[in-house]
This record gives C-alpha cells, sequence and structure tokens, in this order.
C-alpha cells in the first residue's frame, strides 16, 4: 500500500460507487397504496417479527398526528422494481395496523384501538375510523423519508448494510435477525434449515427445549449449529454466534466458494436424528443426575457432542442395519459417564479444543463399545 494511502481511498471509493441510492419524501397513504397493490413487500421472515406494543404502536399515531419528526425507513429496490422494507418495520407495521390494513394479522385481531397515548390523552380509545375527517387526511398526507437502494447497487454490500441497520434492534435473537439479514445473499440455505428445523425426528429430540426459545427460532439456530459445526469447526474459536452468522453468511453468499450439497446434507442429518429419536429421544440433549435419572431440560453442551458423535461413529462404524437396542445403551452409558458429566458441566466448556473432546468422547464411546 502506498504511504499517501492513496490505495486505501480508492478501495473506499469503489465501494461508494458500487453502491446506488435515492431519496424519496412519500405520505403514508402512497406507503399503504404501494403495500396493498404489493409495491411494496415486507418479507414473511421479517412481518414476523413485528412486536411493538400497542402502547408503542399508538405513540406512533401520536407522533404523527403532532407532526413529530420520525425516522427514515430503507427499502431496497428489486429487479422488478418492487420495494422490499429492511428497516422501519415497527413504524410501517404501526400505521398498516392503524388503518386496518397490515395483511397476516392473528385471526380475529382487528385494527388498532389507541391507548396509552401520553401527549394527546384523548386520543386513547379510538380507532382510525373513529377519528375525525381532519385528523384522517393529516395522517394520510403526512410523509416519510424512504431512502432506497436501488437495484444496481452491489448484493453484499446491500446486505451488509441491513445487516447493520438491524443489528440490536426490536428484541430480535440472534436466528431471527440471521433468517433477516441472509436473505438479501440468496434464500436458499436459510430456507433449508427451516425445513430441517420441522423434521418429526428432530423435533421430538429438542422436545426440552422451551416454547420461549422456540419462538425465538432457537430450534433453527440449532439446526444451523449442527450443519457449521459439522463441515467449518476448523474455523470455530469462542465465539459461537459470530461463527454461526459467518457460516451462514458462506454457504448463502453467491461470491464464496464454499460448497453445500443439499442432498447429502439431508440425508446425514434425517439419519443422524432419526437414530436419536428412536434410542435417546426427548433425553437426547439432557444430563443425568449422579443417581443415573434424567434430568428433564435442555442442556446446549450435550447437543453437538451427541449429534456429531453419533453421527461420525455411523459413518466409520458403517454398520448395516445399525443395532439401535445396543445404540441406546451405549448413549446411556455415556450420559452418566463421570468423564462426560465433567467435559459438559462448568463453564469455559465453548472453546475449540473442549468441543472436539466432547465430540469424540461420544464417537469413541459409540465406536470402542459397538464392536
Amino acid at each position: 500500500m502506498k504511504k499517501d494511502g492513496s490505495d486505501l481511498i480508492i478501495s473506499v471509493d469503489n465501494k461508494i460507487a458500487s453502491v446506488r441510492t435515492r431519496t424519496l419524501d412519500l405520505s403514508f397513504n402512497e406507503i399503504l397504496d404501494m403495500y396493498e397493490s404489493d409495491e411494496l413487500v415486507i418479507s414473511p421472515e421479517y412481518q414476523r417479527l413485528f412486536r411493538w406494543s400497542e402502547g408503542n404502536q399508538s405513540r406512533l399515531i401520536e407522533s404523527l398526528l403532532l407532526e413529530l419528526p420520525i425516522p427514515p425507513i430503507f427499502v431496497i429496490e428489486r429487479d422488478d422494481n418492487v420495494y422490499e422494507l429492511i428497516d422501519g418495520l415497527q413504524r410501517i407495521s404501526s400505521y398498516l395496523h392503524f388503518r386496518g390494513a397490515l395483511k397476516d394479522r392473528p385471526e380475529g385481531e382487528n385494527a388498532l384501538k389507541l391507548s396509552e397515548c401520553d401527549v394527546v390523552k384523548e386520543l386513547n380509545g379510538f380507532s382510525y375510523e373513529d377519528l375525525p375527517s381532519a385528523l384522517k387526511i393529516k395522517l394520510k398526507r403526512n410523509f416519510i423519508r424512504v431512502e432506497v437502494i436501488r437495484k444496481e447497487s452491489d448484493q453484499r454490500l446491500r446486505y451488509y448494510m441491513f445487516k447493520r441497520l438491524n443489528t440490536g434492534g426490536e428484541n430480535l435473537s440472534a436466528q431471527e435477525l440471521r433468517n433477516c439479514t441472509i436473505r438479501l445473499l440468496s434464500p436458499t440455505f436459510n430456507d433449508f434449515i427451516i425445513e430441517m428445523s420441522r423434521n418429526d425426528d428432530y423435533k421430538k429430540c429438542i422436545e426440552l427445549v422451551t416454547t420461549e426459545k422456540k419462538d425465538e427460532k432457537y430450534d433453527q439456530e440449532l439446526v444451523l449449529r449442527y450443519f457449521a459445526f459439522k463441515n467449518d469447526l476448523d474455523n470455530y474459536n469462542h465465539d459461537i454466534g459470530d461463527f454461526l452468522t459467518e457460516y451462514m453468511e458462506s454457504v448463502s453468499d453467491p461470491d464464496t466458494s464454499t460448497t453445500f450439497d443439499y442432498k447429502e446434507e439431508k440425508r446425514l442429518f434425517e439419519e443422524t436424528f432419526s437414530t436419536l429419536a428412536t434410542t435417546l429421544g426427548q433425553y437426547s440433549f439432557s444430563p443425568k443426575n449422579d443417581k443415573g435419572s434424567w434430568i428433564s431440560r435442555f442442556q446446549s453442551l450435550h447437543f453437538e457432542a451427541i449429534t456429531l458423535g453419533t453421527l461420525n461413529a455411523i459413518q466409520e462404524l458403517a454398520l448395516d442395519p445399525l443395532p439401535l437396542e445396543k445404540l441406546d445403551k451405549i448413549l446411556n452409558e455415556v450420559k452418566s459417564d463421570q468423564t462426560f458429566m465433567t467435559l459438559t458441566t462448568g463453564g469455559g466448556k465453548n472453546y475449540n479444543k473442549q468441543l472436539r473432546e466432547r465430540i469424540n468422547f461420544v464417537k469413541n464411546k459409540i465406536v470402542a463399545d459397538m464392536v
């Protein structure tokens, strides 16, 4: 690199040149019309993240009526010239909810009635239809700034822009954020993860994961963990969140050389979880106490150890048919083994070395006892 930094300046300028943007000021009535005619879309995975309370939604409407400034929204322009919302979900959805136009609302849920307005408390209890005509017109004509990332922009930069805009957003779990952002690179791998998370054997094995965690897409994150640690363990250090995101990016990004054999990966996934569902079942990832009884909770340190240890052993043994009764006995012994308990309890167990030790312990125990 030149001492005057000219090469660095050129690199920055080249990236700037690969982003095409425009700024629009659109009325909320135009936003509504575009939404209803599918010229402005909110992807299904993204729309399910609409979580503002009725109070927060109401205060947004109150702000619009008071003509208070609100932040801009960001959209990407698709090849068909349709705009796809990538930042501003809570604001736009709140307006659409108040107008009774929000699609995919829970069955029986009506349009928003204002509540918890704290500046003009007299608004509380009003629906859009109840408002005086002058206030309806004010809402329709109020505008919002729209930043458009043009379709000519570099696809990867659009992805990273979305990722940075939404990191730390409205109570999103890490997997919910990945599901939304990764689709800007390619939806194929994300859709595959979601498909695998619906596998009946897999669902049986993670039955003890709480409903709250499943609502945050933790079941999908576990599928991602399985594939990431199976295929990319060498690149894992300690930060699981970054590791999972980077692996998902590498598989999804059309410009990378990472290959993923969907047919074979699906076969191995189904074989692994069919085996575990038939043996340990709902206790696949649960610990045992000192008396050898199951503790009915999901323990994450068991997940990669049991799944990948079992898969690696199955592949090494290459037994057809696999003696499942014998395997069930071995896996139960693994759970009661003091060494395994030590490997899966306490802090500092999320490093590469400890993870490999857990996986190899399970694999070696199965291989040694099965022959």
